[in-house]
């Protein structure tokens, strides 16, 4: 009998028991691992829900914009602008998409973005899949970005962008600040200035947009969607006046270009409530290209002897005090404080001028008059419980960063007395300013503040909103009318040192300064042109309303006066501040200065050209007509604009239009065509218009690209017709 069929099936039944088992254990593994994943839902450390999210969710961002910084009428000064960001496409696999020329495109790309040839490509030879231009390809603007699409060039690519767009170039610079990208993060950050000190307000976050997806990215109808809303920076007002701040840069412009001085600073305020109407400094810096080198608004964060501006405060606290008589005499040219005290002498040599009555030596500042009146009539220890008083111990608190501490000198009895024309004690012209508005506004001194609201834009909620805050009152009403009164005399007064600082139409109250410089290796530099020079001006004299503070450190004056440079800003800004405020003249000046005095521009659109010259005939405006029809289309300014003697109108009677000849117009001035012919304007330097990109006579088609080059100085053909009248020559000047 055979037993191989018996072994055989043995061996058929250990084989399938051996299966059975082997099925069994991966039955267990499969379903230990359904039951961990089921448990835990993840897979080799990674969540199934997050994995499916990305898979199946897609998420789009919502764009927040930086809040703007805007002036008192809401114009802007800071704003985001669309902007676009330059790469290339090196990934062969991207067939059609990527460069395949990398010479040629060099060659024409790089004359576009303003770099070498070779450095383009190098880039477009990088083993890479996608390229950048670092600087040169960030912040493209519509115009160039349409240049570079013209040339059709394969794998050069855009990225849609944002960048902080300054409108008025160097402008309050160092009020303002400026922004930048954070090149890790893409944020835009607040580097310097108000950019910088409100960046907690005017910081956006962006939002997004998430939903649910096919394999293809297509969004399904029912699926789940999460909507988180982007959060835009706050606006910032502030106080400054987009106007009296162009007025203001551009006569420091002129000054820079003609004097070539170490400094100016110079500011505009409105006495009534304390706010800062306008405020510059030289040098400066265009916060678009952020060619900067120097950090501190020296309106509020450089204390120095500020000379003899300093003698409106201490004449204020004699008359205070009732121990000024101005008619009473005293003997000028020198005076001693001590027996071992160097004798304090007047500015012209020590000579003086005689026995001469106190307003008088107000008028030719005479340092021995105010040497007097601090030692004998007043006392030192009262004088500087007036200095306190007006706010010259203590930083004003204005809404500005970095302001500075001040120094009073309190050492010695000399050095209190000196004190009182301005010497051995160092202020801030911010301090200035504050203090005058006590002279200016009936005794009440009024806080400077620069920031008028913060508006969350989101909201339409006013978040932080300033007001006018009185700061003291160091003197009465009754002093500060008398003290405006003498002030005027220095001006108006054939003997006074401020006859400069005269404006026709307009009583000016205000005393001059010349501050000695302090040595390195201590004493004082020598030299006329060493100085800083000053007028702090206050008009119109009855009820003032505006402040003007002017310093000019270390001009090239040539043998010249201390006054010239000061009174072409202080006589410049005061004025035309005056006649755009619409701030009447002068009663007894009213017939010689009727037609200067700022006027509300008329409504021109739809009215013909003979019209329109009827209705301003005698408002001395400067009218330019663009195009060759015979009605007004548009015009700019638009109606009820506050208008200036001479300022230029333009008046648009056609859709097409000829370039005019710019040559010797201001920029403000070409920023009012541009605006009007919606032309993208890109100016270098500062003053006049000595170039033009598009030559008189070209048809303008909205979005051309306007390139001026400005220079302080006019084309010597246009001098004739636009120069301002020679200013007299100052014969006399205190030090």
């Amino acid at each position: 009998m055979k037993m191989r069929p018996v072994i055989k099936n043995k061996n058929i039944n250990r084989g399938a028991a051996i299966l059975s088992l082997i099925f069994a254990v991966l039955f267990f593994i499969v379903f230990a691992r359904f039951f961990y994943i089921q448990a835990t839902g993840e897979v080799h450390g990674e969540a199934l829900v997050e994995r499916a999210e990305k898979m199946y969710s897609k998420t789009r961002t919502l764009e927040a914009y930086r809040g703007k910084i805007l002036d008192r009428n809401g114009e802007a000064i800071a704003e985001d602008t669309s902007s676009y960001k330059l790469i290339a496409i090196l990934d062969k696999e991207l067939k059609g998409e990527h460069v395949v020329n990398p010479e040629e495109t060099a060659e024409k790309l790089a004359p576009l973005i303003g770099m070498q040839e070779k450095d383009v490509e190098r880039i477009l030879t990088k083993k890479a899949k996608q390229v950048e231009f670092g600087a040169n390809g960030r912040d493209i603007s519509q115009t160039l970005k349409q240049k570079i699409d013209d040339l059709k060039l394969q794998g050069i690519k855009f990225i849609r962008d944002k960048k902080r767009f300054y409108p008025n170039g160097t402008f309050a610079s160092h009020l303002i600040g400026y922004a930048q990208k954070d090149i890790d993060t893409g944020e835009t950050i607040g580097m310097f200035g108000i950019e910088k000190s409100l960046e907690k307000y005017l910081q956006e976050k962006d939002g997004y947009l998430r939903y649910e997806s096919d394999q293809k990215g297509w969004k399904l109808p029912n699926g789940k969607e999460e909507i988180v809303a982007p959060k835009n920076g706050d606006n910032v007002y502030l106080t400054i006046d987009q106007k009296i701040q162009t007025f203001l840069e551009d006569s420091m412009n002129e000054v820079a270009k003609q004097y070539k001085p170490e400094k100016i600073i110079a500011v505009v305020a409105d006495p009534k409530t304390g706010q800062i109407l306008a405020m510059g400094q030289r040098p400066s810096f265009d916060p678009n290209k952020r060619n900067i080198n120097y950090y501190y608004n020296d309106v509020v964060s450089y204390p120095f002897e500020p000379g003899s501006t300093m003698k409106i405060f201490s004449l204020a606290a004699a008359i205070e005090e009732g121990v000024y008589n101005g008619n009473a005499y005293f003997p000028s040219g020198s005076y001693i404080v001590s027996k071992n005290a160097k004798a304090i002498r007047d500015h012209n040599g020590g000579r003086g001028w005689g026995s001469i009555t106190f307003n008088e030596g107000v008028q030719r500042s005479s340092n021995v008059a105010f040497s007097i009146i601090a030692k004998e009539l007043l006392g030192t220890d009262r004088l500087y419980d007036y200095y306190s008083k007006f706010g010259f111990d203590k930083k004003t608190g204005i809404d500005l960063p970095n302001e500075a501490k001040t120094v009073l000198n309190s050492g010695t009895e000399v050095d209190k007395v000196i004190s009182a024309f301005g010497q051995a004690t160092a202020i801030t012209p911010i301090q200035q300013i504050q203090a005058a508005t006590a002279i200016a506004n009936d005794g009440k001194m009024m806080k400077p503040y620069v920031i008028d609201k913060i508006v969350d834009i989101d909201n339409e909620k006013v978040v932080e909103k300033h007001k006018p805050e009185v700061a003291g009152e160091p003197i009465s009403e009754k002093t500060s009318k008398k003290v405006l009164d003498i002030l005027e005399t220095v001006v108006s007064g054939e003997k006074g040192t401020g006859k400069p600082f005269r404006i026709e139409g307009y009583e000016v109250a205000g005393k001059t300064g010349t501050a000695q410089i302090a040595a390195p290796n201590g004493g004082y530099l020598r030299g006329n042109d060493n100085h800083i020079f000053s007028f702090l001006g206050m008009a119109p004299k009855n009820d003032p309303q505006l402040i003007v503070y002017v310093a000019v450190q270390q001009p090239k004056l040539n043998g010249g006066v201390g006054s010239a440079p000061v009174s072409m800003i202080f006589n410049t800004v005061m004025k035309n501040s005056l006649q755009y405020l619409q701030i009447k003249p002068t009663e007894k000046s009213k017939k010689t200065s009727k037609v200067e005095v700022g006027e509300k521009l008329p409504l021109l659109r739809e009215k013909t050209l003979k019209e329109a010259a009827e209705l301003v005939k005698d408002k001395n405006f400067n009218m330019v007509v663009l195009g060759d029809g015979e009605k007004i289309i548009d015009q700019f300014p638009e109606a009820e604009t506050s208008i200036i003697t001479n300022d230029r109108i333009l008046l648009q009677t056609s859709e097409k239009v000829k370039m005019p000849d710019i040559i010797g117009w201001s920029k403000r001035d070409v920023m009012k065509l541009a605006n009007l012919l919606e032309l993208e304007l890109e100016s270098n330097g500062h003053g006049f218009v000595t170039k033009q990109t598009i030559k008189k006579g070209s048809v303008i088609k909205k979005g051309d690209k306007l390139v001026i080059q400005l220079k302080d100085q006019l084309p010597k053909e246009k001098e004739e017709d636009e120069k301002e009248e020679p200013k007299e020559e100052q014969k006399a000047e205190e030090n």
